[in-house]
């Protein structure tokens, strides 16, 4: 049946959803990609019958929530743990994040999964000193390591408020990664992911900002698993990529440019830690998969057409993407709702669901597109959108 979905003008245009199931993308039962590492940053579920308030600590749903994570280990993906695609510092704080970090590297041990997860400093809630940040990063280091997990040092808005200049950058990433147990993955989220972190590395001159970030990586190489650049610019990551010291690698957090940035040059290439490898999950991991033989132009061909989809969602405001990650994770049938911690299913119109829905179901995400039909039908008439 014939959607009226609506325009950004106030028009409806109609829209005929699929009717027959996509092919079900081939995958290895878990097992590991051969040619890259790869991983997604999952979201968490919102308990929706908690009587929370927007301000209220994060209620979830542990169960729905790493029924998400088995399914993305399912298909061979690794999950990057507590990141910002699970609304860290977005309506998910340090003691529901610590809670998620011991409950899926518990799950992960069980299954045999692939995870990384986040340290950060989101304990701070005020003004705080450098040695009050270093020793933040230290508790959340501890515990992700004491959980069995990788660990990925996210960008701190406590460090960006509290350093001075590049000096102290180094200071405390130097401290961290020389007591890391095993070598970390680094991460640069840029402020269009997060605006108090403008400047981070100690300034605002991305070269500037990209020589100290390299220089952090170059006095440890050995305790450097990797680096996450999230700046959405092809071009800087790799230049950052080519300048990283030997056994480095690079994982790309550019939601815009992925496939040409996994699939590499003649002079490299970036594996993966990406959002919008959430809701691509099978068809991010049969293109992999499609990669590890050898063949590009394949791989190009299954993830190229998704990435007006990744645009659409990490449009700018680009941290509210997160609401369209879970939006298309209840269409899929992953969780029964569209609630969100902190109430952030409200971050997004109408109009950019309606696009959202369009062009996943245009892609075969839904593994059936008829409850997905039905649930878009219901949220539109919930907004007033007559059929």
């Amino acid at each position: 049946m014939t959607l009226h979905l609506p325009n950004p003008d106030g028009t409806l245009r109609a829209y005929e959803p699929r009717t027959a199931p996509p092919a079900v993308p081939g995958h290895g039962g878990g097992s590991a990609f051969t040619s890259r590492t790869v991983f997604s940053a999952a979201h968490v579920v919102a308990d929706p019958f908690a009587d929370v308030s927007p301000d209220s600590p994060a209620a979830v749903d542990w169960d729905a929530t790493l029924a998400f994570r088995r399914h993305l280990w399912s298909h061979g993906l690794g999950v990057a743990e507590a990141m910002d695609t699970a609304q860290r510092g977005m309506g998910l704080d340090w003691a529901g994040a610590a809670e998620l970090i011991r409950r899926s590297a518990a799950e992960a041990k069980a299954v045999g999964g692939l995870i990384a997860c986040g340290v950060g400093t989101d304990q701070l809630t005020g003004p705080a000193t450098l040695a009050e940040v270093r020793a933040a990063y230290e508790e959340q280091l501890a515990l992700v390591e004491g959980s069995g997990a990788k660990a990925i040092l996210m960008a701190s808005r406590a460090l960006a408020a509290a350093a001075s200049g590049p000096e102290d950058y180094l200071e405390v990433y130097g401290h961290l990664l020389r007591q890391a147990a095993e070598p970390v993955i680094l991460h640069w989220l840029g402020p269009m992911f997060d605006p108090a972190l403008e400047g981070y590395w100690g300034s605002s001159d991305l070269d500037t900002a990209t020589d100290t970030f390299l220089e952090v990586i170059a006095a440890h190489p050995d305790k450097v698993d990797g680096i996450k650049v999230s700046l959405l610019e092809a071009r800087r990551e790799i230049d950052i990529r080519r300048r990283l010291p030997q056994g480095v690698r690079c994982y790309t957090g550019d939601d815009f440019n992925y496939p040409e940035l996994i699939a590499g040059d003649e002079k490299g290439f970036s594996h993966a830690l990406l959002g919008i490898f959430d809701p691509l999950g099978p068809l991010a991991a049969e293109a992999v998969r499609v990669l590890d033989t050898g063949n590009v132009d394949g791989f190009r061909e299954l993830l190229d057409p998704t990435v007006e989809l990744s645009r659409h969602l990490f449009q700018a405001p680009t941290r509210f993407y997160k609401t369209g990650v879970v939006f298309l994770a209840w269409l899929a049938g992953h969780q029964s709702h569209f609630t969100m911690v902190g109430g952030l299913q409200s971050a997004r119109s109408l109009p950019h669901f309606a696009r959202a829905y369009e062009l996943a179901d245009g892609l075969g995400l839904f593994p059936d597109p008829k409850p997905a039909e039905e649930r878009m039908r219901n949220l539109l008439s919930m907004f007033g959108v007559n059929q």
